[in-house]
C-alpha cells in the first residue's frame, strides 16, 4: 500500500524530536482525522540550519514530517517556501489517495513555521 520511501521515513524518521532554543515553532492539526504535526527550526545567517518535527498521527503524517525536514534543512526561507505538496510527494514516491491529507498538513505547518522565521530574519 505505501511506497518503500514512505515506509522508510515512517520506520526511520529523520529529524524527529524537539529542538532546544528554536527560533520558531509551528503546530497544526487536521480536525478531520486528528493528526498533529509540529515543526521547530533554528535559523543561522538566513538558512534553516536545524529543523525537527514531532507528529501524532498516521504513517503518512509521520513520513511527511520526516521527508519535509530533509527537503528544507539547509535552505533559505525563500527556498523553503518553494517546497510544494508535489515536491513532497515526489520525495515520498507516492501516497494513496486516502493519505493525501498528510501532505496538506505538512505544507501548511511549514508555511506557518516559515512565516514565523521570516519575522525573526
Amino acid at each position: 500500500m505505501f511506497s518503500a520511501q514512505v515506509r522508510d521515513h515512517f520506520e526511520h524518521p529523520r529529524n524527529a524530536g524537539t529542538l532546544e532554543a528554536a527560533d520558531a515553532m509551528a503546530k497544526l492539526s487536521n480536525p478531520a482525522c486528528g493528526d498533529v504535526l509540529q515543526l521547530m527550526a533554528r535559523l543561522t545567517e538566513g538558512r534553516i540550519v536545524e529543523i525537527r518535527f514531532q507528529a501524532k498521527g498516521c504513517v503518512a503524517t509521520i513520513a511527511c514530517g520526516s521527508a519535509l525536514t530533509g527537503l528544507v534543512e539547509g535552505k533559505t526561507i525563500a527556498e523553503a517556501r518553494m517546497v510544494s505538496r508535489e515536491k513532497l510527494l515526489r520525495a515520498l514516491e507516492a501516497l494513496p489517495p486516502a493519505s493525501m491529507h498528510a501532505t496538506h498538513l505538512a505544507v501548511d505547518t511549514l508555511k506557518a513555521l516559515l512565516d514565523q522565521l521570516q519575522t525573526k530574519a
